[in-house]
């Protein structure tokens, strides 16, 4: 078993860590000219060993040295400066190319929230880099030192696919939890809650489902024509790992389509509460306009207003004002009613 590490500073050339791995040796920790070394000299048949090296790309020598001394693709180069970070796997001159995120998901999402890991593979070797700390990487490390080895470079690759998939697991669990919760709000009428709390969701869950999720068509046309090198036991574990990520998304999926008619429920209570309001201010404004008219046209100063002279004159225009009144409340609810 491996001696925990004292350190998880990279060094000058920007290397974090290398491992010797593989069926038929222990694993042992490299250093970048150690494991040069090793990758010049001519593969034993069978042997089945390769070669994990992890960088630190916010330092400026790290792309130096993989460019001198590793012969990676181009492909490799040019995504560590593309701007978008989605997860995507697939077959590239002779190596698998991948983009792997991991999330600090506490529902308040930024994209400060992501540290993405970059990873490339061939039978021999295996390099991956990252500008901060992932949990992934964390844990594979961890389980290397407890003596769980992956046998092969994509068993790598998948252990930290798998550490990916179960992020997004864990996301849609902890949304439905919250969702959950709305949902019991919305039960109790506090649409004020709602309202802002599902919409955040919803944007929150779709951007984190376009990050995460691998892109479809490459990760199918990278299963189907396969790496030479790629043995078929690994192949079934990619196969199983992609499995799991079609599932983790159709979770995502559902309770995305459960958040929308959530909304809609909420946008239809407010409807209801509008128009109940609506009829309120309706029939107020029915009572008040007998009011209004018969005002308004007693208390013009011209000569020949009913009633002046007349002692019961104020009560006869309270009965006739009352009478109106009755009958517009009576023919709006017939109508209501119709």
């Amino acid at each position: 078993m491996l001696q925990p590490l004292t350190t998880y500073s990279s060094d000058p050339t920007g290397l974090i860590v290398g491992y010797l791995l593989g069926d038929t040796v222990p694993a042992r920790q490299l250093d970048g000219d150690a494991a040069i070394a090793w990758l010049s000299r001519t593969p034993v048949e069978g042997s089945g060993n390769y070669v994990w090296l992890h960088f630190d790309l916010a330092r400026p020598a790290s792309e130096r040295w993989m460019r001198q001394y590793l012969g990676l693709p181009d492909a490799f180069y040019d995504a560590l400066r593309q701007g978008a970070r989605a997860s995507r796997i697939e077959y590239i001159d002779g190596f698998l190319l991948a983009v792997i995120n991991d999330v600090l998901y506490d529902f308040s999402y930024e994209s400060s929230n992501i540290s993405t890991l970059w990873a490339t593979a061939n039978a021999r070797l295996i390099v991956t880099a990252r500008r901060h700390s992932l949990r992934s990487v964390d844990r594979l490390r961890h389980s290397i030192r407890n003596g769980d080895t992956p046998r092969t470079t994509t068993e790598l690759l998948v252990h930290l696919l798998r550490d990916q998939c179960d992020v997004l697991a864990d996301i849609a669990r902890k949304s439905t939890g919250k969702v959950d919760e709305i949902e019991d709000s919305l039960l109790a009428d506090r649409l004020e809650l709602n309202r802002a709390g599902l919409g955040e969701l919803r944007r929150l869950l779709v951007r984190l489902q376009r990050m995460l999720a691998p892109e479809p068509a490459a990760l199918f046309r990278m299963l189907n024509r396969p790496p030479s090198w790629m043995s078929g036991n690994d192949l079934q574990e990619l196969r199983q790992s992609s499995e799991e990520f079609s599932a983790a998304l159709a979770d995502l999926m559902t309770l995305l389509e459960r958040i929308k008619l959530l909304q809609e429920e909420v946008a239809n209570r407010v409807n209801e509460q509008n128009n109940r309001l609506l009829l309120v201010l309706s029939v107020v404004t029915v009572l008040g306009l007998p009011f209004t008219v018969v005002g308004g046209l007693f208390g013009m100063n011209v000569g020949g207003i009913p009633f002046g002279d007349d002692k019961q004159g104020f009560w006869v225009i309270v009965g006739l004002v009352a009478a109106f009144t009755s009958l517009a409340v009576w023919l709006m609810f017939r109508w209501r009613r119709k």
